[in-house]
């Protein structure tokens, strides 16, 4: 009966197997500012080897701009030594960024600092997008004010001549010469209200268009570029992608608003993926009537298009049991491909996966 109880307590108390097997980000470091033992997760998140991790303070894998908030959340750390939470972000070894919620406490008497994190780089990138994508919004409804604004003042004159011509016409003379000059100066004042209109218009719709830079894309390379910034998300999931550009290898489209379509339809059909089925997603393009398709195609859990009814591409709406489904994905989708003229169109059904077609402007 002891030896059993022995046995247990060493079992329990033998926390490597814990910082091995753990899929969350663990280190311990010293007040020195150096990794003393990091776990294969982090290893494998930030692409580096155990002696590249240890051969250099930590601080140098901090991204440059966070590494000013980070010494000082470590130095209140090492003072107050308690329980700490924050978010920064790391340097992968190939240059791309890794977004850390990092829980933390120091042990005095060691001088060593518990650290455990997760990766929530594909959470903040998409909280970018958003806020992006709220800040363009928020730009054009400032634009859309002062457009409303002058138009109101500037258009007061020619609206002014529009409601005096209307009174002074009289339809009983109309064969009277002198009515027919009222009617011409009426077709002028109308005229003269077109002009001010179309200007603003003309001014706006240039001014909005100038904000996005538009230029030739290869599907293929934006492709690849995604799927670099998810690798990880894509392995743990088995997910298989396949596509076929060969029909229409390139588009003129914003490149950022590309990237953002390729990452929001792949973490969705990674993220809906059907239960014990390895997410499999197929691209391809295709030309049509003088346009340019690019189709998503997957074998996930599907939508109820009944039932979702005209919400698909709304802000906030959700229709899987997800608990991180924000409702966002879709909606920035969406915008990306209307705002510069495009169309999209979804075709599912439940537990029988989606199919997205995009179709950019010419």
């Amino acid at each position: 009966m002891f030896s059993e109880k022995k046995h247990l307590d060493k079992t329990l108390y033998n926390l490597d197997y814990f910082f091995e097997l753990s899929p969350d980000v663990m280190c311990i470091a010293d007040y020195d500012g150096y990794f003393r033992k990091v776990n294969p997760a982090l290893v494998k998140t930030l692409g580096y080897s155990e002696e590249e991790l240890f051969s250099k303070p930590i601080s140098e894998f901090i991204h440059e701009d966070d590494r000013s908030l980070t010494s000082k959340k470590r130095k209140n750390l090492l003072n107050v030594n308690e329980l700490t939470q924050f978010e920064n972000r790391y340097v992968h070894k190939n240059g791309g960024v890794v977004w850390f919620h990092w829980s933390s406490i120091t042990l005095k008497d060691e001088q060593i600092i518990y650290a455990v994190a997760k990766d929530i780089t594909i959470k903040k990138n998409i909280e970018l997008e958003r806020n992006n994508l709220l800040k363009q919004l928020n730009e054009s409804n400032k634009d859309l004010k002062h457009f409303n604004y002058s138009s109101s003042h500037d258009l007061r004159s020619p609206l002014s001549n529009l409601v005096a011509l209307h009174q002074l016409i009289d339809e009983s003379k109309i064969n009277d010469p002198e009515v027919l000059e009222y009617i011409k100066l009426l077709r002028l004042s109308t005229e003269n209200l077109q002009e001010v209109i179309s200007s603003y218009l003309d001014s706006w719709i240039k001014k909005d268009r100038l904000n996005l830079e538009l230029r030739p894309l290869n599907f293929k390379e934006v492709l690849a570029t995604t799927q670099n910034s998810i690798k990880q998300l894509i392995e743990k999931n088995n997910a298989i992608v396949q596509y076929n550009f060969e029909a229409a290898p390139t588009v003129s489209f914003n490149l950022n608003f590309l990237q953002s379509i390729f990452l929001n339809l792949l973490t969705n059909s990674i993220k809906y993926a059907n239960t014990g089925v390895d997410p499999v997603i197929r691209i391809y393009s295709s030309r049509s009537e003088g346009s340019i398709k690019l189709i998503f195609e997957d074998n996930g859990s599907g939508i109820d298009l009944k039932s979702a009814g005209d919400k698909i591409f709304k802000i906030h709406q959700q229709f899987h049991g997800n608990e991180d489904s924000k409702g966002i994905g879709l909606y920035l989708v969406y915008n990306h491909i209307t705002s510069l003229g495009g169309s999209i169109k979804l075709e599912s059904k439940l537990n029988e996966g989606v199919r997205f077609t995009l179709t950019f402007k010419d």
